[in-house]
């Protein structure tokens, strides 16, 4: 397990870059990213498959919401993806190679690889491995997580030098929907954080005083928390956690 390094404690982390539509910065967008590093704030992004197997910097499964298109992101090559612009500003839907390349050790990064096999389950690899191919010459600050504690271990096999967390929630049958009982239940108990490799969690923010959550902070384990909105939730939040996620607000 590699330590979560300082700085990721310190600079306070915007969710999916410094996004602002109304300012013409979507999130996951190289102008969302450049705003971020602009104030000195770290950057969470998010990572999707092509069909092609390019880690693409975009948080939904499906095209729809953040773009004119519709249908599953996966199914588009990474050429394809690069052209199609998002909704609210000039940038495309761009790969992680091209992210790395702007933010380049200015702060630190912080990478959710979004689960691909469904149900939180066994069926990942490709994605993570390009994540750590794109990684192989970066030079800086940055650490790796997932939802999916398998999506750490495939990760971990790669570059086992990269710090890894596990995103975390008690994941209420109404916000995930797709996970069967028996998962939630055992994702809710993050009960596969040293299985997975992980040296960090990043939390729920409405839910740090958890159990669970409590548990690994008493032993020393680095907490974050998603996603703080407001310079009361920031309040609220770090009782608990040693940084926030954030959006909507300067911290």
């Amino acid at each position: 397990m590699t330590a979560l390094p300082a700085c990721f404690l310190t600079h306070p982390i915007a969710h999916r870059g410094l996004h602002d539509i109304s300012d013409g910065r979507p999130e996951n967008s190289l102008a969302a990213f450049r705003a971020a590093i602009t104030l000195g704030y770290a950057i969470e992004l998010d990572v999707q498959t092509s069909s092609d197997g390019a880690a693409m910097v975009f948080h939904d499964d499906n095209l729809d919401r953040l773009t004119d298109q519709s249908g599953p992101i996966s199914h588009r090559p990474a050429a394809d993806l690069s052209g199609i612009e998002l909704i609210g500003g000039q940038d495309s839907i761009t790969d992680l190679k091209k992210v790395l390349d702007l933010i380049a050790g200015c702060v630190p990064l912080l990478i959710e690889i979004k689960d691909q096999d469904g149900n939180m389950g066994q069926d990942v690899g490709p994605l993570e491995a390009a994540v750590a191919t794109a990684l192989r010459p970066y030079r800086g600050p940055v650490a790796v997580m997932s939802f999916n504690p398998h999506s750490m271990r495939a990760f971990r096999e790669s570059r086992a030098d990269i710090p890894l967390g596990l995103v975390t929630d008690r994941f209420e049958p109404e916000d995930w929907p797709s996970l069967n009982a028996e998962r939630r239940e055992h994702l809710g108990q993050i009960l596969d954080f040293s299985a997975s490799g992980a040296g960090f969690i990043s939390h729920n923010q409405a839910q740090l005083e958890d159990l669970p959550v409590s548990a690994l902070k008493a032993q020393g384990v680095p907490v974050l928390c998603w996603t703080v909105r407001s310079r009361d939730e920031e309040r609220r939040a770090r009782r608990i956690a040693g940084n926030v996620t954030f959006e909507g607000y300067l911290p």
